[in-house]
């Protein structure tokens, strides 16, 4: 009663196919569709760099190592300056 016939879908597929024509439709379906293909690409990316980051303390290690290897810097600038 209240939703679209399959004869009412035909006809607004037709004069859309009318007022654009075919060319501009396939190439706007082709964009579309290379647009859907990078964003699944995108997001499939970000995965692996998650469980990389998933690590809580190689941020703190990597801290750590760089404040011991400044203190030997400086404590050998030291005896250089003795």
């Amino acid at each position: 009663m209240g939703g679209i016939s399959i004869w009412q879908l035909l006809i607004i597929a037709l004069i859309i196919v009318l007022l654009f024509g075919t060319k501009k439709l396939r190439s706007l379906g082709g964009d579309l569709g290379s647009a859907v293909k990078g964003f699944k690409k995108a997001i499939g990316e970000d995965e692996p760099a998650a469980k990389k980051d998933a690590d809580a303390d190689f941020e703190q290690k990597k801290l750590a190592d760089d404040q011991q290897g400044e203190q030997a810097q400086k404590s050998q600038k030291d005896k250089e300056q003795v």
